[in-house]
């Protein structure tokens, strides 16, 4: 059904916008799963209505990021939000203008690292004066691979380095990958960037390729060097980490620039497999953790879900603009994960 203003707030109502993309599909299952009432919310209303239809008993309420009345409606009643709708260089100041408005947490699963890098500039004073709760990145990439590293960290207070690198099977990107991918790379005039002596860097120095020594089974593999990911802005946001790099297996990298390589399938789980390893470095030291799973964007759903839990139960270390591993203890909440992440850490330190 469509409603005009929603019901009186409830803490287990969560609006979710992009209801009906790939990443916002498995982020409505999980919340109901875990018995969450999903308010279904984007810019189409059919193919919410065809989401609702599989789903029923379901809110829809269509909302769009130019209209700030649609997405207060949209978010009336709601305890949270999470924003699964991309490119978020478009959609998270909106609605996160709008969680502000409604004085509920916002979650999303932004991988664009120029978004993410806005939302903590522009929203970082506002967000703590008001006590506001904003987690940008709280998906597979820049959420798991900031709470990998917070976990190997340990009672270290500060890293000379940390890389992480990821190891997955294959990659077939859904359309909103590929045109977050297409905005950031226009934004950054096609240059690519890192994160080096603790600032981003833009560049056009062309990638290398190494050898990365991953645990078993996946075994020593070629990666793409600073392979950059979200990673990059969610880590030195609250770990003192100058020099922060992401790798990729190859296999995966080419999947992704292939303009031939199919979406994922429509429903399910892919059979994509991914192995995450994180390794902080101090002096002649080093730390690793490492999470093992299937389907990234299947996997993003309990990471988003399980984070807007913990706000809502008050299991959170800080308020404002913050990234996973600064608002929740990063250990426990890897080990929540389970069955969908499998966790290992390694806090013996290598010389």
């Amino acid at each position: 059904m469509e409603t005009g203003t929603g019901p009186a707030k409830s803490a287990r109502t969560v609006t979710v916008y992009g209801a009906y993309g790939h990443t916002g599909r498995f982020v409505v299952a999980e919340l109901r799963t875990r018995g969450f009432v999903p308010i279904l919310a984007g810019r189409d209303a059919d193919k919410l209505r065809e989401l609702a239809a599989s789903a029923p008993g379901l809110e829809v309420r269509p909302a769009s990021i130019d209209d700030p009345a649609s997405l207060d409606r949209a978010l009336a009643g709601a305890a949270a939000v999470i924003n699964c709708a991309g490119p978020f260089a478009l959609t998270a100041a909106p609605v996160i203008e709008a969680a502000l408005r409604a004085g509920i947490p916002y979650v999303d699963v932004a991988a664009e690292i120029e978004a993410n890098a806005d939302t903590f500039t522009h929203f970082a004073d506002r967000a703590r004066d008001a006590g506001a709760v904003i987690v940008p990145a709280m998906a597979f990439y820049g959420g798991l691979g900031d709470l990998l590293t917070t976990a190997a960290m340990g009672d270290w207070t500060t890293a000379d380095e940390a890389t992480v690198a990821y190891g997955l099977s294959g990659w077939h990107p859904t359309p909103g990958t590929r045109t977050a991918g297409t905005v950031s790379r226009e934004r950054r005039s096609g240059r690519r960037v890192r994160f080096t002596n603790g600032g981003l860097e833009y560049h056009d120095t062309e990638p290398t390729l190494l050898k990365w020594p991953f645990p078993a089974p996946m075994g020593t593999r070629q990666v793409i060097g600073e392979f950059t990911m979200a990673d990059v802005v969610t880590i030195p946001s609250h770990l003192s980490i100058p020099e922060v790099r992401t790798h990729m297996t190859t296999e995966a990298a080419g999947d992704l620039s292939s303009p031939d390589t199919p979406a994922p399938t429509a429903t399910g789980r892919s059979d994509q497999t991914f192995l995450v390893e994180a390794v902080v470095r101090s002096g002649g030291n080093e730390r690793r953790a490492v999470a093992t799973g299937q389907d990234i964007y299947a996997v993003t759903a309990p990471l988003a879900v399980e984070a807007v839990d913990r706000i809502l139960t008050g299991r959170t270390h800080a308020t404002g603009v913050t990234s996973a591993g600064q608002i929740f203890d990063a250990v426990d909440f890897l080990g929540a994960l389970a069955p969908h992440i499998t966790f290992e850490l390694a806090l013996d330190d290598v010389n």
